[in-house]
């Protein structure tokens, strides 16, 4: 991965550069347009960690975490901790293979390593060219369905592992 690539906070100069990302065509499925994680980063400001993944002037992905949340596949359960994790994650089209999901998740890992976090999640749903195998290779572990049918990976950040 090249040294220019880095993740940059969204700013009036460059939220319609985040908006115009389009993951490749049948993706549309696994992952919401990048102006509804906007959308819902503007309306959880305390929780959400939108940021545009830049590769030297290109924008090529957007991520969004969260953080120290309750999830809602532990509602009802008494001491469940607060969560974080990986919100949203896409690539553009054109960029991806290229190590940029791979950079983003371990920067969003890194961040949630520096909030105290030993914990990261992350929901998929599943389907032919879904990224559920992306989650697994990056080192996440499946542990169930969440109330939606979502897939629920977690990764535990307290032991060195392959993202």
């Amino acid at each position: 991965m090249k040294a220019t690539v880095r993740l940059e906070e969204l700013t009036p100069d460059n939220v319609l550069d985040a908006c115009r990302l389009e993951v490749a065509p049948g993706q549309e499925g696994f992952v919401a347009p990048v102006a509804r994680s906007i959308a819902e980063a503007y309306v959880h400001p305390d929780v959400a960690w939108p940021r545009l993944i830049c590769d030297g002037d290109r924008a090529v992905g957007f991520v969004m975490a969260f953080f120290g949340i309750p999830f809602a596949y532990d509602r009802g359960v008494p001491g469940a901790p607060a969560r974080s994790g990986l919100w949203r994650l896409a690539v553009a089209a054109g960029e991806q293979g290229r190590g940029y999901g791979r950079f983003a998740v371990t920067a969003v890992n890194d961040e949630i390593r520096r909030r105290g976090g030993t914990l990261s999640t992350v929901t998929w749903r599943s389907g032919e060219g879904g990224p559920q195998e992306f989650y697994l290779r990056l080192g996440y572990r499946w542990r169930g369905l969440t109330e939606d049918g979502e897939n629920l990976g977690e990764m535990d950040l307290a032991s060195p592992g392959p993202a």
